[in-house]
């Protein structure tokens, strides 16, 4: 298949313009984290619960978006007459013009610094959700006092005894 350049500079155009979305997914993404941990800090379940309803109605621009990105690199990988794996930036670099080229380095730049980003921000909201979790469990256990037998008490004459029938709570004195 014969394809011209200016079909080819059309859907590094096209592609360029799925990665800016890309970019701005990111930076929401980033955002969101920030906005996610916040609010189980400050334990506002509307704003949550607001914030999943959310991230749930963008999750179907998510999939376009990567399904018109992956479109788009097919439709170069054949024209350049490569794999779809081998059709990168870096390969575009190398066929496009220098005003392009700039545009093409500059998005992966940005792509690149905003990705570990995203993956340093998911990280912390990941270790605070642990936390979270943990820190629930070792109040559950307290309250519940799932101990079994463990816990010791002591009589008035100083005999040491181990409550193995503990529930929510001891009512004896």
């Amino acid at each position: 298949m014969i394809v011209s350049t200016f079909e080819i500079e059309q859907a590094i155009d096209e592609l360029l313009d799925v990665l800016d979305r890309d970019i701005e997914q990111f930076r929401q993404s980033i955002e969101r984290l920030n906005d996610l941990r916040a609010l189980v800090v400050k334990r506002d379940d509307k704003s949550l619960h607001n914030l999943l309803l959310a991230i749930r109605t963008d999750s179907q621009e998510y999939r376009d978006n990567e399904s018109r990105r992956q479109s788009v690199r097919a439709r170069l990988a054949e024209a350049l007459g490569c794999s779809l794996q081998q059709m990168t930036l870096s390969k575009l670099q190398t066929v496009a013009g220098e005003h392009k080229r700039s545009r093409i380095s500059e998005t992966a730049d940005k792509l690149r610094t905003l990705s570990a980003s995203l993956k340093t921000q998911h990280a912390a909201t990941t270790l605070l959700l642990a936390d979270c979790a943990r820190f629930n469990r070792q109040l559950l256990h307290c309250i519940l006092n799932r101990s079994h037998g463990r816990e010791m008490t002591y009589n008035a004459s100083g005999a040491a005894k181990t409550q193995v029938d503990t529930g929510f709570m001891n009512l004896r004195f």
